[in-house]
């Protein structure tokens, strides 16, 4: 079994800040204040019930299938490798700057925002395997409580984009990249973990 150490830190660097508040800055640069806290508060909300639908309807369906939970510990594995694997690669990527700003409204809230920015596909697919392998409902909840709680510090981030842009930007791209290869190992080592079960 997959520690809640572990799965903590990889939610938080799947479904988590890194990602979010360089479109988020460039989505609400020339925004109103209120608009800005409407887009963030909305777009939380509809991540948070995207994700925990998508966790609970995807656990009944790999229930329906009877896969062991070491492969799909393995699956998981191998997600967060090529994912992390991915990340970090493309840092080294040139950035697109071809494309205009478009101008905010609430509509992006759902979309872009919500999905695919905050909550990334991968992102689903984690939570959604860390619940089937969770072995009791204490660790469903506790699951559901880190995804929420990792929503809320997006939810905080976003609202402090304005204040401390440039700032927060920095650090979250350091910390991101140092914590990529962080994630990297962890998909290797729970791909190594589950292998030794199976062989």
């Amino acid at each position: 079994m997959i520690e809640i150490s572990q799965i903590f830190a990889l939610l938080f660097l799947m479904l988590g800040p890194f990602k979010i508040i360089g479109p988020f800055a460039k989505m609400t640069r020339d925004a109103d204040p209120i608009l800005t806290r409407q887009l963030a508060m909305r777009a939380v909300f509809f991540s948070i019930l995207a994700v925990l639908f998508a966790s609970f309807l995807g656990d009944m369906i790999l229930a329906k299938y009877s896969i062991p939970i070491p492969i799909l510990a393995l699956a998981a594995g191998l997600i967060l490798f090529l994912v992390a694997l991915q990340n970090v690669i493309q840092q080294f990527a040139p950035t697109d700057t071809k494309h205009e700003p478009v101008a905010p409204t609430l509509q992006m809230a759902l979309n872009p925002l919500a999905f695919p920015t905050i909550v990334t596909p991968y992102g689903i697919a984690a939570v959604m395997v860390f619940m089937a392998i969770s072995p009791d409902l204490r660790t469903k909840l506790i699951i559901g409580g880190i995804v929420i709680g990792i929503m809320l510090l997006n939810l905080a981030t976003m609202l402090l984009t304005r204040h401390m842009g440039k700032l927060l930007f920095l650090i979250l791209s350091i910390l991101g990249a140092i914590l990529g290869v962080v994630q990297v190992s962890l998909g290797l080592l729970i791909m190594y973990n589950q292998l030794k079960l199976l062989v």
